[in-house]
């Protein structure tokens, strides 16, 4: 079973898909979600995955960001050629007042990390490849209760963790969401958003 939606999700380990991160939210709506990432929600547009990174290269050096985001079965998917996502902050409004938070980063580097967060506080949050070369390690990477018993491997490491989340929040991210045009907003510049920066990416 685990093999087979690995398989499914093959996609999120593509050559020419070489930065993301998708986040699951649940006891949110999409406005309340925007605003958490340092969106305004009264002003957006539907976007490509490709029309939203195209757009941000656009400004390489500049602080612009974009996020997507679409409602499925009661949670709020959003989607970014970026990071946002992957700061423990964005996490932890993201899951105030009872929701949950999941994210799946990928950077041009080839740095990945999860991360998953639950009533504004943070309980887990590693880059899946030290958990693949965790018998070589020393220390041994901690792992978060919800992650038990999962392999990772180089090469599928997209994949597994898109499995997780799905397996953690109940929702499947569909890759037709890449295609689609959802609704789209600018993101505000982390220094706008933190007023401790630091504390911002401190799990």
């Amino acid at each position: 079973m685990w093999d087979d939606l690995v398989a499914r999700y093959a996609w999120a380990d593509a050559d020419e898909l070489v930065v993301y991160t998708f986040s699951v939210i649940s006891g949110m709506a999409e406005d309340e979600v925007i605003r958490a990432f340092g969106g305004d929600p009264a002003v957006s547009r539907a976007m490509t995955f490709d029309e939203a990174a195209d757009e941000q290269a656009s400004h390489l050096y500049e602080d612009y960001a974009l996020l997507r985001v679409v409602t499925v079965d009661k949670h709020v998917i959003a989607i970014e050629w970026g990071y946002r996502g992957s700061i423990p902050e964005i996490a932890r409004r993201a899951s105030v007042n009872g929701g949950e938070f999941f994210s799946v980063q990928q950077t041009v580097n080839g740095h990945s990390q999860v991360i998953h967060a639950f009533d504004g506080r943070v309980d887990g949050m590693f880059d899946p490849a030290d958990l693949e070369d965790a018998p070589w390690v020393d220390p041994v990477p901690e792992i978060p209760s919800w992650a038990t018993g999962v392999a990772f491997h180089l090469g599928a490491l997209g994949a597994e963790s898109l499995v997780l989340m799905e397996h953690v929040m109940g929702v499947p991210v569909d890759p037709a969401l890449m295609g689609a045009p959802l609704r789209t907003v600018v993101l505000a510049s982390p220094d706008a958003l933190f007023g401790d920066l630091e504390a911002a990416w401190l799990p």
